[in-house]
């Protein structure tokens, strides 16, 4: 399976991207996208990953594992989407949120979006968005495909 993210605005404290599957012959909308701010010097917690091509694998351990457990239950969640081997960052993951106090690095997916002109941008949905997109890319990784994430930036000069 293979997952691109558009990002199209920037700004102080947030990007809005979508999340396309690419995998067959035409691009496939899945969701919006909400994450830190480009910088051109990482700050912690505050700066969206570099733009790059990445493997996603299911992540079985840790806080946002045993939250999401809880919430989905086990019939639905097989583990956390953890985007591999981003130079200088660790745990990133594609989970639920709305603004860029819930992203620390992180892809927060959802169905819908609010500019990100004249205020910080925002994602709604979220939930729903998660649920909708998680169940596809989790069963091929459990099925032994390989999943990778190409981060493409059209927002910074």
């Amino acid at each position: 399976m293979q997952l691109e993210v558009i990002r199209y605005s920037s700004k102080d404290a947030s990007t809005l991207g979508i999340l396309m599957d690419v995998s067959g012959l035409r691009r496939r909308f899945l969701a919006y996208t909400l994450e830190d701010a480009y910088r051109p010097q990482k700050v912690k917690h505050e700066t969206r990953i570099p733009q790059g091509s990445y493997e996603v694998n299911l992540r079985t351990e840790g806080g946002f594992h045993n939250r999401y457990l809880k919430k989905f239950g086990p019939d639905f969640h097989k583990g956390m989407l953890h985007v591999q081997n981003v130079p200088n960052y660790e745990f990133i993951l594609i989970h639920c949120g709305n603004d860029n106090d819930d992203t620390s690095g992180c892809l927060l997916v959802g169905n819908s979006s609010t500019e990100n002109i004249v205020k910080e941008g925002f994602i709604g949905s979220s939930v729903d968005a998660y649920k909708r997109i998680y169940l596809p890319i989790a069963v091929a990784l459990t099925n032994g495909e390989s999943v990778r994430i190409d981060y493409l930036d059209y927002d910074t000069p």
